[in-house]
């Protein structure tokens, strides 16, 4: 007799109000019967939101999996899996792809069955749509994760209700997938608010955002069609008085847990909410990129994902965005220690070059030691982006004058400095700098650099180098003897995409084959 594992879902509501999200289980929702009123439909819509907060998906195996696979940061643990994504030698029974799989399926899981109970509430569509259109954009956002990673996947705009059904289940073409994402993106432009109260709940803006992101990635490298609309798309955004979106005037506050809800730049972000809730929904990112042994946040961190060398190196000393982005000293066990003696915690992991800063400097309250389960906002997309995908696409289809603008503004922010904490707990001020001068001229190449320094270890890296191929020879080759990691020797042109997990294969031959170079 032939087994299905079968998915049960979690569906969590909020604790804490709109936009901070506590994963709470309240058992099975089924369409039949709960669904009676908009307020039905909104519990299900936090729920299948609450997925993205896990442990599994951005609290911590999605994200660093993503920082490991990228040209900016090494691995100083020797646990397999994680060896695996930073080497880039992923198998099939990895351990971090088969989980934030399992929970992206959950998530979009989740926001069709909220879709599908809306379909029972006997209202106007002017009143359940708006909300019916969050659980569209949180399933385009899931899928996107997953096409970009897998390509051909399973596409499911319904749950499965049957061991036959879930049998047969087979991969949908990347195309497709995409095709769907753009129109379930569309659907939430159409319906949802140009604001929300916080940017942990979609808006037009982010549907708006994310349908420029797509469209960017879609184009490829020679896309021209593609890299119009995410051209035209992405002013929208920028141009859209209604929107109310801006450039933080401090980059630090993008990364401070205490003043980001005030922030004009966060289009769409994960808001945790200093609570170690059940099932892992919290995050753990601080620990992961923390220094060894800091006296910070009730136990330092795990030093897992550390920058090399060669990336802090590359990186203006005279920028304001290096000493937000960088951990270059720390109190240790009660020492004052620049990043020449982090190893003085005595750990096997620790290393003696600048950490990643961005996430252990200001994480708000927390509920566990190390810095887990913090009040961070991650932002899935800010306006800062969206000004580089404008000037990317700009360049590609020679916009070059308003390409700059856009470029040049994220620029001018970075000048501006501002105030800070270092990791020894010292509040320090950052005069405005000559640093980063505007250009006066622009390619595809500068705003790709711009994005790798703006954006840094915010899990656009690797992304970034998927859709521009720069593992290529012929296109960057950052994955050789001369990037930032050093060589990484195993890397071919099919670890631009990972391997869907052996275990679903197993269970459902019709997904097989798997991805090239993998069995």
């Amino acid at each position: 007799m032939k087994t299905f594992k079968f998915i049960f879902l979690l569906i969590g509501v909020s604790l804490m109000g709109c936009s901070d999200l506590e994963e709470k289980p309240i058992g099975i929702l089924a369409p039949d019967g709960f669904f009676q009123t908009t307020k039905d439909i909104q519990t299900a819509v936090e729920g299948a939101k609450t997925h993205a907060i896990n442990e599994k998906f951005w609290g911590r195996k999605l994200s660093i999996a993503l920082m490991l696979r990228s040209d900016m940061v090494n691995l100083q643990s020797d646990q397999t899996r994680r060896v695996e994504h930073d080497m880039l030698t992923t198998l099939t029974d990895n351990g971090m792809i088969s989980e934030f799989w399992l929970k992206t399926y959950q998530g979009i899981a989740a926001a069709n069955l909220a879709i599908e109970g809306a379909a029972q509430v006997d209202v106007a569509d002017d009143l359940k749509n708006p909300i019916v259109a969050q659980a569209y954009f949180i399933r385009a956002f899931y899928y996107f994760h997953l096409v970009r990673q897998f390509g051909a996947i399973p596409y499911l705009d319904a749950n499965v209700t049957d061991a036959e059904a879930g049998g047969s289940i087979g991969r949908t073409p990347a195309a497709e997938v995409y095709a769907n994402i753009i129109k379930d993106l569309e659907f939430a432009k159409t319906w949802l608010p140009p604001t929300q109260p916080s940017a942990g709940i979609p808006s037009k803006a982010a549907a708006s955002s994310y349908l420029s992101l797509v469209y960017l990635t879609m184009a490829g490298t020679s896309d021209k069609a593609m890299f119009q609309k995410a051209y035209d798309e992405a002013v929208e955004v920028i141009t859209t008085p209604e929107y109310g979106l801006d450039l933080d005037s401090n980059f630090q506050n993008l990364f401070n847990a205490n003043v980001i809800d005030g922030s004009p730049e966060p289009i769409f972000a994960l808001d945790y909410n200093n609570v170690e809730a059940s099932d892992n929904a919290y995050d753990q990112v601080a620990p992961m990129t923390g220094i060894r042994g800091d006296d910070r946040n009730s136990g330092g961190g795990w030093s897992v994902a550390v920058p090399t060398e060669a990336v802090y190196a590359s990186f203006d000393q005279a920028d304001y965005r290096t000493r937000v982005s960088f951990e270059e000293e720390a109190n240790i066990g009660g020492t004052f220690v620049t990043y020449e003696n982090f190893t003085i915690s005595g750990h096997v992991h620790a290393r003696n070059t600048p950490y990643i800063a961005k996430y252990t400097r200001y994480p708000g309250p927390f509920a566990r030691g190390s810095g887990r389960a913090t009040s961070h906002n991650y932002s899935m997309i800010r306006f800062a982006e969206v000004l580089l995908i404008a000037a990317e696409a700009g360049v590609e289809i020679g916009q070059t004058g308003p390409a700059l603008s856009y470029l040049n503004r994220v620029r001018t922010r970075a000048r501006l400095g501002g105030a800070y904490k270092t990791g020894a707990d010292v509040e320090m001020t950052f005069a405005p700098s000559a640093v980063p001068a505007d250009l006066t001229s622009i390619t595809v190449t500068d705003v790709l650099e711009e994005r790798r320094i703006e954006l840094a270890f915010e899990g656009k890296r690797w992304y970034d180098i998927a859709r521009r191929r720069l593992g290529d020879a012929g296109n960057g080759d950052v994955f050789g003897a001369g990037g930032y990691e050093g060589a990484k020797p195993d890397f071919d042109e099919n670890d631009y995409l990972m391997p869907l997990p052996g275990d679903e294969l197993d269970r459902n031959p019709n997904l097989q084959p798997n991805n090239p170079g993998y069995n």
